[in-house]
C-alpha cells in the first residue's frame, strides 16, 4: 500500500498531453508541508526494546540551483514530528536532511529525483531516496510543487514512503538565446549619373516625367515615379490542446491567445472562429457537446482580453474531424484541441 501515492503520480506522468516549457535558470528558495510514512519497529536502546516509530507530519525548507532546461539540484532540511507505537506512545520529534538531483522531463512540469537523506529519530539512519513529484508555476518566479518518493534504509532494511507538498520562489528567469545579427547588405554601387537628363532621387524615372520626387530607393515605383503599392494576405493562427475529458485553458496558451487578442485589436474588420474537436474515445454525442464547450473556453479568454462576442464564433465538431484516426494516446493527444485562423488584407509597399 505504500506505493500507492506514488504510482498515482506516475500515472498522471505518463498520460498527461502537457507541454509547458519552463526552462529557469538560477537560484531557487521553497518551503513545504511533509508526511512521512515510516514503519520501524523495536528501535535499538529505547526503552525495553519493543518502541517503535509510525508516521509522521510535519514542514521543512529547501534551497535549489536550475542549471539549465533539464537539471537541477537542492538540499533540504524537514522537522518531523513521529507517531510511537508498541511499548512507546505520544510522540518524538525528528529531522531530516538531504540532497537530491532533479531531472525535469523535456524541461517541463514534471521531473524525477534521486537523492541521499539522514533521518535522526534516536538515532540517524541513512537512506537512498527516488520519485516523482510536478510544478505548476503562478508566475515566472512563483510556483506549487508535489512530490513523492520510495526511501530505502542503508544501515537498517526500512522501505518508506514520504510526499511533500511546498510552495517555490525562483530568483533565476528563462533565458532566451541572442540571435546572431548579420550585418545588413550594402546597397549596390549605382553608376555614375553622366549629365542630363537628371533623375534626382534615383528611382528610375527622371525628373521632369516624376510627379512623386524623393520616393524611397527601397520602393517599387510606377510610370510617374510613385510608390507601387499591394494587397497581401497575413494571417494569425492558433491551436490549444487539452488533456482528455477537459476543457479547461492551461496557461501555456494564455500567449498564444494574447497574440490573436493583437491581430485582432489591429484589425479590427476580422472576426474569428474557434472549432473545437475531441478524440474517437467515448460516445459521438458527447464529444460533440465537451468540443463545443472547448471552443467556448477560448471563446471566454478572448472576450476577457477585450474582444467584442460579435466577432467571435464557435463551433464544436466533436470526433468528425480527426487529425490522427489510429487508436494511440499519441493520436488521442493531437486530436483533442481547439483551432483557428484570422485572415487579413494589408496594404504594403513594394519592393524594388
Amino acid at each position: 500500500m505504500k506505493l500507492k501515492m506514488l504510482s498515482i503520480v506516475v500515472a498522471m506522468a505518463t498520460v498527461s498531453s502537457l507541454q509547458a516549457s519552463e526552462i529557469e535558470e538560477g537560484v531557487y528558495l521553497g518551503v513545504f508541508g511533509d508526511y512521512y510514512d515510516a514503519s520501524w519497529e523495536n528501535i535499538r536502546g529505547v526503552g525495553n526494546g519493543g518502541v517503535g516509530i509510525d508516521n509522521s507530519t510535519g514542514w521543512g525548507a529547501e534551497l535549489g540551483y536550475r542549471f539549465n532546461k533539464y537539471w537541477s539540484a537542492r538540499i533540504e532540511y524537514a522537522d518531523l514530528d513521529f507517531d510511537l507505537e508498541g511499548a512507546g506512545s505520544g510522540s518524538v520529534d525528528g529531522d531530516r536532511l538531504g540532497i537530491d538531483g532533479l531531472y525535469h522531463f523535456d524541461g517541463g512540469p514534471f521531473y524525477a529525483l534521486a537523492g541521499l537523506k539522514s533521518i535522526d529519530v534516536f538515532d540517524s539512519n541513512l537512506f537512498a531516496n527516488a520519485g516523482v513529484g510536478y510544478r505548476h508555476h503562478f508566475t515566472e518566479n512563483f510556483a506549487a510543487n508535489f512530490e513523492t518518493a520510495i526511501y530505502q534504509g542503508l544501515e537498517r532494511g526500512y522501505t518508506d514512503v514520504g510526499a511533500k507538498l511546498g510552495i517555490n520562489y525562483m530568483f533565476g528567469g528563462s533565458k532566451s538565446s541572442a540571435k546572431k545579427v548579420e550585418p545588413a547588405p550594402q546597397p549596390a554601387p549605382q553608376p555614375a549619373v553622366v549629365a542630363a537628363p537628371k533623375d534626382s532621387d534615383k528611382d528610375g524615372v527622371l525628373d521632369k516625367n516624376d510627379s512623386c520626387a524623393n520616393t524611397p530607393m527601397s520602393d517599387a515605383v510606377d510610370s510617374m515615379g510613385c510608390s507601387l503599392y499591394e494587397d497581401i494576405e497575413i494571417t494569425v493562427s492558433l491551436l490549444v490542446r487539452f488533456p482528455n475529458n477537459n476543457s479547461q485553458v492551461s496557461q501555456q496558451y494564455l500567449n498564444d491567445i494574447s497574440a490573436v487578442v493583437e491581430f485582432l485589436n489591429a484589425h479590427p474588420e476580422t472576426t474569428v472562429v474557434l472549432e473545437g474537436h475531441t478524440s474517437s474515445l467515448g460516445k459521438a454525442d458527447y464529444n460533440m457537446w465537451l468540443s463545443k464547450k472547448r471552443a467556448d473556453a477560448v471563446s471566454k479568454q478572448l472576450i476577457k482580453k477585450g474582444i467584442d462576442v460579435s466577432r467571435i464564433s464557435t463551433v464544436g465538431y466533436g470526433e468528425e474531424r480527426l487529425l490522427d484516426s489510429s487508436n494511440t494516446q499519441e493520436a488521442h493527444t493531437v486530436n483533442r484541441r481547439v483551432e483557428a485562423k484570422v485572415i487579413s488584407a494589408e496594404r504594403v509597399k513594394v519592393k524594388r
